[in-house]
């Protein structure tokens, strides 16, 4: 993976025009932004339970986006990463329909995950209880099946995606096949989503067990005979993720958005501080994604009876939560929870430029965090274009993820470029992906109280970074000369921040 910014997007909600129009966005307003781009999923159909992630055919692009050919020309261009929905598939799939129809003599019966898989002597409620769960209730679906079997399905996420039994020869198969497609169309890099669920056993956890890496394991070494890199997506205690990345190419640092959030909410920087002295390097940095801002990415281990702490207190864990519902005037708490479908317990529903109040100078700060981190920074497209919270598009769907899920028509991309917060975010993007400092040694380099300074030196070169988490200022000193940030960034035109005569490690950056 090249050492630049990525884009995360999904293709239908960035521009409306699918995969070519995307293409040509990444050619002409932000050409040279970004070295990758994570396509969420764009397969048959975009539009189903929970969008796109419970395909019915995962080998097809959804027509109203494009066609594999598309896919191949804007890996001509950038990286391309996309999703391998490892865990489960629609039950509106010809596999599952066929399945329903005929019940075990279905030539797909050992694809799908049923209640006597797992458990061929029934269970206890001991055994039960022991299943981690990342939202209310059991992962079962009761279900009389159109050939009249009665059947318990095992449905970790909704009743409408079905999990796989990758153990099984048929699930195998169904994962290999799509490895295939994806590197038959230049796709370079995959993320296995819900992989942390995948491997079943009676009595067990059910997620990130030892069986579970090995699954990771095999199946990884298989993408990477094909050419691709994997990236493994699990929200958990942070701990396991350090577990995580030790055994396979790339993890999320899903720890880093509400340690962000809650250095600025605190105006003290030893709890980010001490999560970079340990966290994983190979690391994707992200401040948001198309799902919710992690919380048990960061809290006390819910999987031990012991109570394991998190990064930081419970007490202040809370405040957290609190204090992102009071920034965005309570938004969040209409998209979080019980208040929302598919909800998760983990996570709070807001675009992160909301979650700090919509504060520009906050924002600004945080992505530089993000991008002086150690790691491949990917920039969500909400986030790129500092998005509200969409409440119209809440209220439309009741789906609470989706006040973070914006659907921007050109014009509004337009405007979105055109504001100065958006200017100097790009242009902090085009500062991290040029200067030569960035592929040199990190270093921490003040972590005390209010003060957060990062540092990278490559040779005669040093990008360094300071926060004043009270006052909400940076400063920015490129080879020892303070930087200010300048305009015009976003079109396609070199990085435009120029030196300034201030004493070095005095300079302000604020939008304008």
């Amino acid at each position: 993976m090249k050492n630049r910014v990525q884009l995360i997007t999904y293709t239908d909600r960035l521009g409306g025009g699918g995969l070519p129009a995307l293409r040509q966005l990444l050619r002409g307003p932000l050409k040279g932004l970004f070295g990758g781009v994570h396509l969420l999923p764009f397969y048959y159909p975009i539009d189903g339970a929970d969008a796109g992630f419970d395909p019915i055919d995962h080998g097809q692009v959804d027509p109203r986006l494009g066609h594999w050919d598309d896919v191949k020309a804007l890996a001509d261009d950038v990286d391309v990463m996309a999703d391998v929905i490892v865990n489960h598939m629609s039950s509106s799939s010809p596999q599952f329909k066929d399945f329903a129809a005929k019940g075990a003599s279905s030539p797909f019966a050992g694809l799908f995950l049923t209640f006597d898989r797992v458990f061929p002597q029934g269970a206890h409620e001991a055994q039960l209880l022991r299943i981690y769960r990342p939202r209310p209730g059991l992962p079962f679906t009761y279900s009389v099946l159109p050939s009249g079997e009665r059947r318990i399905l095992w449905t970790t996420f909704t009743g409408q995606q079905i999990d796989i039994d990758v153990e099984n020869p048929q699930g195998r198969a169904y994962l290999s096949g799509i490895l295939k497609v994806l590197a038959e169309s230049k796709v370079s890099m995959v993320r296995l989503d819900a992989v942390g669920y995948a491997i079943k056993r009676a009595g067990e956890s059910c997620f990130m067990m030892p069986e579970t890496f090995d699954f990771i394991e095999t199946f990884a070494q298989e993408a990477r005979s094909l050419g691709i890199e994997v990236l493994v997506e699990v929200h958990s205690y942070y701990q396991r993720q350090r577990e995580i990345a030790q055994r396979v190419d790339w993890v999320y640092d899903f720890a880093l958005p509400p340690l962000v959030l809650h250095a600025f909410m605190t105006g003290r920087a030893e709890a980010l501080a001490r999560w970079i002295g340990m966290r994983p390097q190979n690391a994707l940095t992200v401040l948001d994604t198309h799902d919710g801002i992690g919380i048990i990415d960061i809290g006390a281990d819910a999987a031990d009876r012991a109570g394991s702490p998190g990064l930081v207190p419970p007490e202040e864990l809370d405040r957290l939560v609190d204090w992102i519902h009071d920034n965005c005037q309570g938004q969040s708490r209409q998209a979080t929870g019980a208040a929302a479908s598919n909800l998760d317990l983990y996570q709070v529903n807001c675009t992160f430029f909301d979650a700090l109040g919509g504060d520009e100078n906050a924002y600004l700060a945080a992505r530089a965090i993000q991008f002086f981190l150690p790691g491949i920074p990917q920039v969500y497209y909400v986030g790129l274009l500092a998005g509200r919270n969409d409440m119209d598009l809440l209220a439309k769907t009741g789906v609470g993820r989706d006040i973070n899920r914006h659907h921007y028509s050109p014009a509004d991309i337009d405007a979105s470029l055109k504001r100065p917060v958006v200017q100097r975010l790009c242009e902090l993007i085009r500062l991290r992906n040029e200067h030569p400092a960035f592929d040199g040694m990190f270093e921490l380099t003040a972590a005390s109280g209010a003060q957060l300074g990062l540092r990278w030196q490559a040779g005669s070169h040093s990008a360094e970074l300071h926060i004043d988490l009270l006052q909400r200022r940076m400063t920015l000193l490129l080879d020892g000369q303070a930087i200010r940030l300048g305009q015009g960034a976003c079109a396609g035109a070199p990085a435009a921040a120029t030196p300034t005569s201030a004493t070095p490690g005095a300079e302000e950056v604020q939008p304008a």
